[in-house]
């Protein structure tokens, strides 16, 4: 599908989950919503396959027969079925009984059956615990199909269901030609930026904006010590502590794969269970197969983790590139004992009010020799006293920030506060920083302000190429920053602001003794006019 496409489909399936939500929220009906086109993707990607394994044994049905060819062919195939199932799982990782694919379920909320809920309820418990070789247990957690919202018992909440399936069912038929099931995935990055948008600040809990996304996955694309070079030929390893719907993993993915390299395993870690279970979704639907990600139901602070967990240096597992868009200033409550965590201990805790430090701190433990990472957070960060002065001036010292990136206000739904990108190596080339300060570049919206492609492009650019430009971008040395009391505030290093014309004062000066003499003459000449007329004079 074209991109335009695409927008006409979001915007279709936005329409309807608008339409269909009645006394829902936003956040309740997405949950819904997306787990459908979910299911609806699982359905599509399972029968490609089967038929692809079944070749000419793949049931060919009359126009006028409900069923799913899978329907058929297991009536048929009792005896085989098993096998079936256990070539699948070792092909396509997961398996989908007949009744609980999407054309099944939506034949039945098409004939308003009243079967469709149990069905439904029946299905999402089977994905959840016997489709996948590896568990995805709680995978629909969130999805409360008994839900009062819904109805107040069964039957209605059965034909509510009914209602909104068949209308979803209704608006993908346009725009599906059949030629790639992924084109749900990119319905699905839709839907969560509109969702996103309607949540307000709860937004900023699952939801990087695209391009803040496409500046971050570009930058940790590029080579290392190099980045002129351009992308990175493979990335072994990419994590994302905080990961929310795994928009932000899933773009350096692209990335990659666009440049025709090559990504080795994805990690995300994610604390809420609703984003959580989005971020699984979202892998599988743009095609990553569950052996190829790794997300974690956990809290990064406290490291609970097991595979981040490792105290032993040599067994420590590294990535070659790190994103993440943390919770703004987030308040914490380290103890004691976390002052000898491996991952602070060289540089202090950061203050309870505000743990961004902390999340940095978390990620840069685990970056490689030669990875990249890239980091959102509020500009506080710059220039705070304190402990955060302390763990600023430490990674400044070790020379381990390379580049500071100053974003325009209002890019965010859950701040309207201008933001910085934190890029940070463990070893780099550069002995000085780099800073852009690319507040007033960006296109005004309504609601969010916007950053148009050659925005990004620019930012990236000059990353990537390590250009100084007057008011935009400048390389500074460590010496200065030390004279600043090691204070990174963007405006210090590079101003917007417009040098004020020099005035000539004797030119001015003339120019105004020239005005006198002509307001003389003119004064002179309509006096004579009014003379002429028996007027007395203007003075």
């Amino acid at each position: 599908m074209t991109d335009n496409n695409n927008t006409q489909l979001g915007n279709t399936l936005w329409k309807i989950a608008d339409e269909l939500r009645g006394a829902m929220n936003a956040d309740q009906f997405r949950d819904y919503m997306l787990s459908f086109l979910f299911l609806r993707y699982l359905s599509d990607n399972y029968e490609a396959a089967a038929k692809k394994e079944l070749g000419k044994d793949y049931p060919i049905l009359k126009d006028n027969d409900k069923r799913t060819p899978l329907t058929v062919w297991y009536e048929q195939n009792k005896a085989d079925v098993a096998e079936f199932e256990k070539q699948m799982r070792r092909k396509v990782h997961y398996v989908i009984e007949p009744s609980h694919l999407w054309n099944s379920i939506a034949e039945l909320a098409k004939t308003q059956s009243k079967d469709l809920l149990r069905t439904l309820q029946e299905g999402f418990k089977y994905i959840e615990n016997e489709s996948f070789e590896s568990t995805f247990q709680g995978l629909f957690s969130e999805i409360n199909l008994d839900s009062d919202k819904l109805g107040k018992n069964y039957e209605e909440r059965n034909k509510k269901l009914c209602n909104i399936i068949q209308t979803i069912a209704e608006g993908i038929k346009e725009f599906d030609k059949g030629e790639d099931v992924d084109f749900l995935g990119n319905a699905y990055e839709f839907l969560i930026g509109k969702f996103a948008a309607g949540s307000g600040q709860k937004a900023g809990e699952f939801y990087t904006p695209q391009p803040v996304s496409n500046i971050l996955s570009g930058i940790v694309t590029l080579d290392s010590q190099d980045p002129s070079s351009g992308v990175k030929r493979k990335i072994e390893r990419v994590l994302d502590f905080a990961c929310g719907s795994g928009s932000l993993l899933l773009n350096v993915r692209k990335k990659m794969t666009d440049a025709k390299g090559t990504i080795g395993k994805i990690y995300g870690q994610e604390k809420n269970i609703t984003t959580y279970n989005l971020a699984r979704m979202n892998m599988l639907l743009h095609g990553v197969k569950d052996t190829e990600f790794a997300i974690h139901h956990g809290d990064t602070l406290v490291n609970d983790w097991e595979i981040l967990n490792e105290i032993n240096p040599s067994k420590k597992i590294e990535f070659d590139a790190i994103v993440a868009n943390p919770p703004f200033s987030y308040r914490w409550e380290p103890t004691e004992a976390m002052g000898e965590d491996f991952r602070f201990k060289s540089y202090g805790l950061a203050p309870k009010s505000a743990a961004d430090f902390a999340f940095l701190l978390h990620g840069f433990h685990f970056l490689s020799k030669e990875g990249t990472m890239a980091i959102i957070l509020p500009h506080g960060v710059l220039f705070r006293s304190g402990a955060e002065e302390k763990i600023r001036r430490k990674l400044l010292e070790d020379g381990n920030i390379d580049t500071v990136i100053g974003l325009p206000a209002n890019l965010f739904f859950s701040t309207g506060i201008p933001v910085c990108i934190l890029v940070l190596k463990k070893c780099k080339k550069f002995d000085d920083v780099l800073f852009i300060n690319a507040v007033d570049h960006f296109e005004k919206g309504k609601r969010q302000n916007n950053l148009l492609p050659e925005h990004i492009e620019k930012i990236v650019g000059t990353y990537k190429d390590r250009k100084e430009e007057t008011r935009y971008s400048r390389r500074v040395s460590m010496d200065e920053i030390i004279k600043n009391e090691y204070n990174l505030n963007i405006s210090r290093y590079v101003s917007t602001s417009v040098d004020e014309e020099i005035i000539d004062l004797g030119k001015v000066n003339s120019r105004l003794i020239d005005i006198e003499k002509e307001i003389v003459k003119a004064r002179d000449l309509h006096n004579g006019f009014l003379k002429e007329l028996g007027l007395p004079p203007i003075l």
